[in-house]
């Protein structure tokens, strides 16, 4: 490839992951605008969550018709191939991490419905700290995705357990409550969906931090324990 050419598919490249970035950061928010409507009890911030699905999904097709473009054009090989690759497979994660938002917010709206909010005692505020944790890992799957930082990638994949362990320790509390309260079961079933959506979150950010090795080590590290993936990390290329 002559300097000229090459020098258009860096940009072409550096183009689509700048737009994949852009779609991360409306998925974040549109998480973070989901955990504010059942923080705050406020369907009219559920209802914007929703109304941008279909934006993040229009982002997802553009930028996977531009990739099969640029594959096509370029023919790329190596790691620029490694990369359109892994970012096909991450527009893909923050499309679901959208969809996991949106379906936060419905469940939000449901329990704004039926009165819910105010009403029962829920353990709302541990469903927020799992969420916390889950925004934390995405917000930093972009930032190590912007930079290829292997480092922060493995960090992403060690964390992912906290998250699942929030997981099972509010499950065990719903249980709790639905058996001392039958009242609270209704509600505590839309509470465990949307716990359950917010540690899909942070698989996805897991997700996320794989690709970013794989980019950059040309392994995939998908099923694999956490010591494997450090060991393939830190090892030289």
């Amino acid at each position: 490839m002559d300097k000229h050419l090459s020098t258009q598919f860096d940009a072409e490249l550096s183009g689509v992951s700048t737009r994949v970035l852009e779609m991360g950061g409306l998925v974040e928010a549109q998480v973070a605008q989901a955990l504010y409507a059942l923080a705050h009890s406020s369907g009219e911030t559920a209802a914007q969550v929703i109304a941008a699905e279909g934006r993040v999904n229009q982002m997802e097709v553009d930028i996977d018709a531009d990739l099969s473009a640029i594959i096509a054009r370029r023919q790329p090989t190596a790691r620029d191939l490694r990369l359109l690759i892994a970012i096909s497979k991450t527009i893909g994660n923050l499309e679901r991490v959208g969809d996991e938002a949106a379906r936060i917010a419905r469940t939000v709206q449901h329990l704004l419905n039926t009165g819910v909010f105010g009403r029962l005692r829920l353990p709302v505020s541990d469903l927020e700290f799992e969420a916390q944790l889950a925004v934390a890992s995405l917000r930093k799957a972009l930032d190590a995705f912007a930079r290829l930082d292997v480092n922060q990638a493995v960090e992403i994949i060690k964390q992912d357990n906290q998250i699942d362990a929030e997981f099972d320790g509010l499950m065990r509390k719903l249980i709790t409550y639905m058996m001392e309260d039958p009242r609270t079961i209704s509600a505590s079933i839309d509470l465990i969906f949307m716990a359950k959506a917010i540690e899909r979150v942070g698989d996805h950010a897991k997700n996320l931090a794989e690709q970013i090795i794989y980019v950059v080590k040309g392994t995939d590290v998908r099923h694999n324990p956490v010591e494997a993936v450090e060991s393939i990390a830190t090892r030289r290329s």
